[in-house]
């Protein structure tokens, strides 16, 4: 079993990592800082609206979700190819979705890309 704990500031470098490891919904890093996301407004966001929760094995990050209160969203939810099919995505999603719901959300949502593997993920 890969354990998941919450994220912490010093997390964001390594869920960089991860973010930008997928083979679906690439942005390149300057893609991301166009839309302000950067690993400095990343780890800003989990003293403010935002959690996050991290996947470890073998010594490092290898999945994380994050989610947002003052929207109601999902903002990420990635894990390493390599450790896809093992059920983390789920733990990951079923964790940010409770933090919501405990915060108060009626409807949560999320976007990403239509025709993905994460579109029937999530479906």
């Amino acid at each position: 079993m890969i354990p998941i704990r919450p994220a912490l500031a010093a997390d964001v470098e390594a869920i960089s990592v991860v973010r930008h490891a997928v083979r679906e919904n690439m942005a390149s890093r300057e893609e991301l800082a166009a839309r302000g996301i950067t690993q400095a407004s990343v780890a800003a966001s989990f003293s403010a609206d935002s959690r996050g929760w991290v996947a470890e094995a073998e010594g490092r990050i290898v999945g994380f979700s994050i989610a947002d209160r003052a929207d109601a969203s999902i903002f990420a939810l990635f894990v390493l190819p390599e450790f896809e099919g093992r059920g983390l995505g789920t733990k990951l999603l079923d964790l940010a979705v409770a933090w919501l719901r405990d915060e108060g959300a009626g409807d949560i949502w999320l976007v990403t890309g239509e025709g993905t593997r994460a579109a029937g993920f999530y479906a």
